[in-house]
């Protein structure tokens, strides 16, 4: 009787069909992503949609392309974007293009579609000057790990202005460091591996841009007309960027009083740990809106902002702690970005 029991038991387990769920497609919202300044260089404008949620969970993030991309003062001037055609769904001004402070500006969209949207204006304020930037190196223990993270933690000296409410966003731009490599050490492809030691090349410059792993923002509510400093940003140690000579030039914007609300929206979400205390993340609504319906959800933000700059040499020598050299064995110029050529304006000792 055991027997026929198991059997039909195994058969009636045989005979269950797995139950797939089908979860409806959610919807696409159309994400802006753009900040002109007051320094006259490329200003970049994104466009994207991301799926939100479906059946897939994929959470693609599609760039939206053709669309007709402007920017307005408040006294009328136009400035057409050109589409790139490299990075999808990014709009560029020309290279001359800088805000002027004490104007308005408005972001404005027509889709391939028709449809229209545009940004709320936004008024561009003066940055005060950064008086200095400093640098030190910065430890961050990793749970479960024996060696530390490590990076450069920026900080700037600034004179915040009395007579105006100030809110700071700090962002890195393009940087070059000197790249060092062992090609002394290359080995033929496998299935060989046998040592094929190169004469050249052992140093370049490699050039990137490395975003800030949080959002560096502050308000002046706590040192109005005071000089103070503030720590504006954070380049994470990857073994090759502090062996040598490393140069970056920091942005600080003086953003309105609605991208820092925005900001700082952002940087809470994105900072969320994962507890059982955690805010629920939500979709956070910016300062653009759809001229066909008020009603769509439009996310993002355009920033207009007045923009100072200040260059750092960061030197290995000056530095209390980098991670374990990472070793590249290989000629330097195969390295993506790396070139021989020094930089024109490459002055570490002034």
């Amino acid at each position: 009787m055991k027997k026929y029991f198991y059997l039909v038991l195994l058969c009636l387990t045989a005979c269950i069909d797995p139950y797939e769920v089908e979860v409806e497609q959610g919807p696409q919202y159309l994400t802006i992503d753009g900040t002109i300044t007051s320094q006259a260089q490329v200003h970049r404008v994104r466009l994207t949609r991301g799926d939100t949620y479906g059946s897939i969970f994929q959470g693609l993030i599609r760039p939206v392309t053709g669309a007709t991309v402007i920017v307005r003062d408040d006294l009328g001037n136009v400035t057409f974007l050109g589409e790139n055609l490299v990075d999808r769904g990014y709009y560029d001004t020309p290279s001359n293009f800088a805000a002027i402070v004490g104007r308005k500006y408005t972001l404005q969209i027509q889709l391939v579609e028709g449809k229209v949207y545009t940004s709320l204006p936004e008024l561009v304020t003066p940055a005060p000057p950064i008086k200095n930037l400093s640098y030190q190196s910065k430890r961050i223990p990793v749970e479960g790990e024996v060696n530390d993270a490590s990076g450069v933690q920026l900080i700037v000296d600034i004179d915040d202005p009395a007579d105006q409410n100030n809110f700071y966003y700090f962002r890195n731009s393009e940087a070059t460091y000197v790249l060092e490599t062992r090609p002394d050490l290359y080995t033929t492809p496998p299935p060989e591996r046998s040592p094929a030691p190169k004469d050249c090349c052992t140093t370049c410059f490699q050039t990137e841009i490395v975003g800030n792993q949080s959002y560096f923002l502050t308000s002046d509510d706590n040192f109005n007309g005071l000089s103070t400093k503030l720590v504006a940003g954070f380049i994470p140690d990857n073994g090759r960027r502090f062996v040598n000579t490393y140069r970056i030039d920091l942005r600080q914007l003086n953003v309105s009083q609605e991208a820092f609300r925005f900001l700082r929206l952002v940087k809470q979400q994105s900072e969320i740990s994962g507890s059982v205390f955690d805010p629920p993340p939500a979709s956070i609504r910016g300062n653009m809106i759809s001229l066909d319906d008020p009603e769509e959800v439009v996310l993002g933000f355009f920033i207009a902002a007045g923009e100072s700059q200040k260059r750092v040499y960061i030197k290995n020598s000056q530095l209390d702690f980098v991670q374990n050299r990472a070793i590249i064995p290989d000629d330097c110029r195969v390295v993506p970005g790396a070139r021989l050529s020094l930089p024109f304006d490459w002055r570490p000792n002034e």
